[in-house]
């Protein structure tokens, strides 16, 4: 927000939702096209996650997959009840080395776009490094100006006691939080890699505390990160909100994976992810198809030119 202007996102009253219906942006795939579409169905809302939780236990786990662009959002959401715009787009999308890098315009820009291609799931928008970490204050306006130009429901950020207060002052002021606890990403440089956290019983009974912390303050649920599993039990036995975990447990509240992680687009990921696919090879054969039909000029062949009308 280096202008102080508010960037050209949609105004929120073109995605504003009511109790009947949702009003959203689907893609014509026909024309690659943005237009709004009612969906006759009511997006999840962030009590109604917060609700799947009753008395330690949720009976359906949730599901929670990122999301970075429109189109990607419209073939998650069938299928998820939330979809995060997580600041891993910073390695996925735009090859940086960390989240670090990543800025507010950029969450702003891609959380719109999933805003736009979803009518169903809780979208749910990262909060960058740097962006929320000086005060209460300071993650307010950031979360405002997210929200406003996004037109998803919820924030997430991380770490745990010291965001405790923040998370409380921003749930006080109607911006909903999920809080994130165990590995955070975004402090990488201090914890000095992306090693599995809570191996020693000093870790693990802050991780819990961490977590009670955001709980207490109003956190509408929390992803725990590469801990190990017991911790990520204590976990979800000491929080009343649900408990989502990514390389955690499978006892906790739902799951949550980067989903190019999960369709298999990078040869090298993380032990906790399980491939579903192996859509860069897809890809790449398609596109050695693509580039042999070129050469070959066997494309563009009669039905992708135009003729001459007899």
């Amino acid at each position: 927000m280096a202008s102080g202007k508010a960037p050209p996102f949609p105004s929120p009253r073109n995605m504003a939702r009511n109790d009947r219906m949702s009003t959203t942006f689907q893609l014509d795939t026909s024309t690659s096209r943005a237009n709004p579409t009612p969906a006759p169905m009511r997006r999840l809302t962030v009590p109604r996650i917060r609700q799947r939780k009753q008395g330690g236990v949720t009976a359906e786990p949730i599901v929670m997959l990122t999301a970075y662009t429109a189109r990607q959002a419209q073939l998650l959401d069938p299928h998820c009840d939330i979809l995060l715009i997580g600041d891993s787009l910073g390695q996925v999308i735009y090859g940086l080395p960390s989240s670090i890098p990543v800025t507010l315009e950029m969450m702003a820009n891609h959380a719109a776009a999933v805003v736009r291609g979803s009518y169903h799931s809780l979208v749910v928008v990262d909060m960058p490094f740097g962006s929320y970490e000086a005060s209460p204050q300071k993650a307010f306006e950031s979360a405002a100006y997210l929200l406003k130009f996004s037109g998803a429901a919820a924030v997430k950020l991380e770490g745990g006691q010291a965001m405790a207060e923040t998370v409380a002052f921003l749930t006080q002021r109607g911006i909903p939080v999920l809080g994130h606890v165990g590995l955070t990403p975004q402090a990488v440089n201090v914890l000095g890699g992306y090693m599995a956290r809570g191996r020693s019983d000093a870790e693990a009974d802050k991780i819990v505390s961490d977590a009670k912390a955001l709980d207490e303050a109003g956190a509408f649920a929390i992803v725990v990160e590469g801990v190990v599993e017991p911790i990520a039990v204590a976990v979800q036995k000491a929080a009343t909100c649900p408990v989502i975990g990514i390389g955690a447990s499978a006892q906790c509240d739902g799951q949550v994976l980067v989903t190019e992680d999960m369709l298999g687009m990078f040869e090298r990921v993380p032990r906790f992810v399980k491939r579903y696919g192996e859509i860069a090879e897809t890809i790449s054969a398609t596109a050695a198809q693509y580039a042999a039909d070129v050469r070959s000029r066997v494309f563009p062949g009669e039905e992708q030119t135009y003729q001459p009308k007899v």
